[in-house]
């Protein structure tokens, strides 16, 4: 079921993006095709026994099956062929993310951006989380306006932003990293606030939703007030309404048609509890409170497809259905080397379940921050994995900082290292977003994930299992992230073939266990030989 577990997933079998949907290594795979809760025992309580279990309608109690034979990737690509087909994201995804939730003002967020490019450090994306007044999440915070009693949209025009205020001019903002080849995308949550907290405009919306029977409800025929510790009591659109949907979608429509934004963090849609919850379409809690992400998703996917075709979203929940909808990170986790490697088998994971372009937050989003070993193998890593950003968790704005920018961990660390090693592969990931791009497509097309297990090339060779956090990116690339701490020198797996290690050009003829030395600033990485010299000189290794 979607869950939000927040933080340490690693520890149990709690995750935000379920999807019930499994490949065996022995030929064949199932989905489970259902959206009701779903329990999966592989091996635990019987070695040999796979056991599956799942809520049934009481009313039809019944349930489909779709067994699928052959390769993973031919499994794969049928389990898609059915629940919707993956699509690649435009170019500017995989280049450069920064992000921190302390980033409350216009004049931090620009400050940020220009210390990035100050060092050299190329920037493509930032995700700005603190920008609105929190009640809504679609107004800047210190706007002034006039209220609409309606719930009506505003446009651009409407507003006025104080000069003395968090943001002063917005557009202005947007259109300077624009001009600075940096897209902005913006937080977002499917809630508006409890009544206590409201003010301005989000006390009308609040009506307007309840109104216009816009919010999930119980079965009593009420509202329902999201359960959760985060944003308590707060009203959660439905989306399955199409009324709904527009008059939400509405209000954020001059974010992206007249402001510029380039697409939505779409934080949570796990917000959903009880299994007697009405939906607008008529089914139960039961049946739609693991799709809810799916058509959250979908929403604001339809705004961008509307006024802004390159634009994405940015998510952490989701279910069967989800690989339309990319892009994903892996959710809250703290810094710590254990769940830097759950999310090195999370990324796999994604990948061979149709999540294709996945990310997560480098060396951990929350706690204090990561020392320097864990930030740059993280940093190594993630230039080498689908989506290359880093984010860090609300600190109430205390001293010293929290920010996972590389030159707050030189400052806290004093390590004279970080800025030069991130300098070195922030570079190298905007160089091998060609790559990536093409890659994206061949993923899409063939149902081949982009970040994948060695083994799902080849389930038949044994050693590949052996090394399960080394993966696959796109058809010719090997990395092999290092991610213990104090490691100097590394075991590489490269399976059957002839090839290249992308840092020195030496030939390896698989398989074969490669003993490799890795500093620091280094990260295990083979290219295969037919597309070696290409890749080299792309990446500048060669002239």
């Amino acid at each position: 079921r979607v869950y939000e577990p927040y933080k340490r997933q690693w520890e149990g079998s709690r995750t935000y993006l379920p999807l019930p949907f499994f490949i065996s290594s022995d030929g064949w795979g199932a989905w489970i095709a259902t959206s009701r809760r779903t329990w999966f025992d592989v091996g635990v309580t019987e070695p040999d026994r796979l056991w599956i279990e799942t809520d049934l309608d009481p009313a039809e109690p019944c349930l489909r099956v779709n067994l699928y034979s052959g390769t993973p990737q031919e499994v794969l690509a049928k389990f898609l062929s059915q629940t919707g087909p993956a699509v690649a994201p435009p170019q500017w995804v995989f280049r450069p993310w920064m992000s921190s939730n302390e980033w409350n003002t216009q004049s931090r967020v620009l400050a940020e951006v220009e210390q990035s490019q100050e060092d050299g450090i190329p920037v493509g994306v930032v995700v700005i989380e603190a920008w609105s007044d929190e009640a809504g999440f679609v107004i800047f915070r210190d706007a002034a306006y006039e209220e609409h009693p309606d719930g009506a949209p505003h446009r651009l025009a409407d507003f006025r932003y104080p000069a003395d205020g968090a943001w002063p001019n917005p557009k202005a903002m947007v259109d300077h990293l624009h001009e600075r080849d940096v897209r902005v995308m913006l937080w977002q949550v499917p809630l508006l606030k409890r009544r206590r907290d409201l003010t301005g405009q989000a006390v009308h919306d609040r009506e307007a939703m309840l109104r216009g029977g816009y919010a999930v409800q119980r079965s009593d025929g009420h509202a329902y007030l999201n359960q959760g510790e985060w944003f308590p009591q707060a009203l959660v659109v439905d989306f399955t309404n199409p009324e709904a949907r527009e008059w939400w979608i509405a209000k954020r429509r001059y974010l992206v048609e007249e402001m510029g934004i380039d697409g939505f963090k779409t934080d949570g849609g796990e917000h959903l509890w009880g299994d007697d919850l009405r939906y607008a379409d008529g089914r139960s809690g039961a049946e739609v409170n693991n799709e809810y992400p799916v058509h959250y998703q979908a929403a604001y996917h339809d705004l961008l497809a509307r006024y802004r075709p390159d634009g994405v979203t940015f998510s952490r929940s989701g279910f069967t259905g989800s690989a339309r909808y990319p892009v994903f990170w892996a959710g809250d986790e703290d810094s710590t080397w254990q769940a830097f490697r759950a999310a090195i088998i999370a990324g796999q994971q994604a990948g061979v379940s149709g999540i294709f372009f996945w990310g997560w937050d480098i060396a951990g989003f929350s706690g204090e921050t990561p020392g320097v070993d864990l930030y740059l193998r993280s940093t190594a890593m993630a230039c080498f994995c689908p989506i290359m950003q880093y984010h860090s968790e609300y600190n109430e704005h205390r001293t010293p900082s929290r920010d996972r920018t590389p030159w707050n961990i030189a400052a806290q660390t004093g390590d004279t290292r970080v800025i030069p090693t991130y300098r070195q592969y922030a570079r190298l990931r905007d160089r091998l977003t060609p790559y990536l791009e093409r890659e994206a497509r061949y993923t899409v097309s063939e149902a081949l994930p982009l970040m994948r297990p060695l083994a799902f090339d080849d389930p038949t060779d044994e050693d590949a299992w052996a090394y399960p956090l080394q993966y696959r990116l796109g058809r010719h690339l090997i990395v092999a992230p290092v991610a213990e701490p104090d490691v100097t020198q590394t075991s590489v797996y490269v399976p059957a073939g002839r090839w290249i290690d992308l840092w020195n050009g030496d030939a390896i003829e698989g398989p074969a266990i490669v003993e490799t030395e890795t500093p620091i600033s280094s990260i295990p990485v083979f290219a295969s030989a037919e597309a070696a010299v290409e890749l080299r000189r792309e990446l500048e290794m060669i002239n």
